[in-house]
């Protein structure tokens, strides 16, 4: 079986390549992402492997069935870049990895939250110049404050224990929630407003969709305490840049972290460093000393590449044997 694989970096190669039963895949591995200009690429290929930025819109996926390709196969758990419908119509089986070590992405929100409230960032750069100075590095106590979690799913459920072994209050909100493990783990499930109203430090773990774009926006700011904490390591146009620019400016937001970013694609993943940024927004965004931004890095560690890669094999395995999908990751 012959799989083009888009927007791929050294890690991703090896975790597929060394990927269990990976034997019988011929791997085409290309550094550019898929789009109408590069779906080309795919020809001769029996199905297509994509991530996070690359597009699997209308246009795309019926150039892919010109070309008799009949499987796209997500190495992410994400699907918003992906017409779903459209890939139905086209006869387009579509797969995903529903799960990858969750505690890669819940560690990364710790990491996130603490650089941020004791200024690790600031400090590591002052002594490496040789400052000591401890003038404006004061943070504060995780203990005893309120973290909010937006969204109760895997990433969402770890981030809130570990949070709770600070020593946190942490409220939650979740259109469908878990009271069993709530009571368990002492999480008190509330309204989407009294979550925002509440919280010293809010956390987001919610796919992007429809009812989801946009959920911190104005509105939704304007109910958070002056100095929350906002970390968003899910999907960026969670968050409306342009309002969460204004709150940092007002002060009214006391720090963010951010691994994603709504307009990332073309960013993130790359080395733009002898280029001009052309996001005025982003490049706002990183001129604030109380933003932390990393790029999409959130399930990078070895045990996520090789659940994904894993995972990605079986689904492409199963396709040309007719055998067993992983749980929840056929889409169509």
């Amino acid at each position: 079986m012959t799989v083009a694989v888009y927007d791929t970096k050294g890690y991703d190669r090896a975790a597929l390549a060394a990927a269990a039963n990976a034997d019988s895949i011929d791997w085409r591995f290309f550094d550019f992402r898929l789009g109408p200009d590069s779906v080309h690429a795919a020809a001769e290929a029996q199905a297509v492997c994509i991530f996070v930025n690359d597009s699997a819109d209308h246009t795309v996926l019926e150039k892919l069935a010109e070309m008799d390709i009949s499987l796209l196969a997500l190495r992410c758990t994400g699907f918003n870049n992906v017409d779903l419908d459209a890939a139905k119509a086209l006869g387009i089986t579509v797969t995903r990895v529903p799960v990858y070590s969750p505690y890669a992405v819940a560690e990364h929100v710790v990491a996130l939250l603490l650089g941020l409230n004791r200024k690790i960032y600031r400090a590591y750069n002052r002594v490496r110049e040789m400052n000591f100075s401890l003038n404006g590095l004061v943070g504060f106590d995780l203990f005893g404050k309120t973290a909010g979690i937006f969204g109760t799913g895997k990433i969402g459920k770890i981030t809130a224990q570990i949070l709770r072994g600070f020593g946190m209050q942490v409220l939650a909100f979740d259109p469908f929630p878990q009271p069993q493990w709530a009571n368990e783990f002492g999480v008190r499930y509330v309204d989407m407003e009294t979550l925002a109203a509440q919280s010293d430090v809010v956390s987001l773990h919610v796919p992007l969709t429809p009812e989801t774009h946009y959920l911190i926006r104005r509105e939704t700011l304007a109910l958070m305490k002056r100095g929350v904490i906002i970390i968003n390591v899910s999907r960026g146009a969670l968050i409306d840049t342009t309002a969460l620019i204004e709150a940092l400016k007002s002060g009214h937001v006391g720090g963010v972290g951010l691994d994603v970013y709504e307009e990332e694609e073309g960013v993130f993943f790359e080395d733009l460093s002898g280029q001009v940024l052309q996001d005025d927004e982003l490049a706002r965004l990183i001129t604030f000393p109380n933003v932390l931004i990393t790029a999409h890095q959130a399930f990078l560690t070895e045990e996520a590449l090789s659940d994904i890669a894993r995972t990605t094999v079986t689904n492409l395995l199963a396709f040309t044997r007719g055998g067993a999908y992983v749980e929840g990751s056929l889409l169509v």
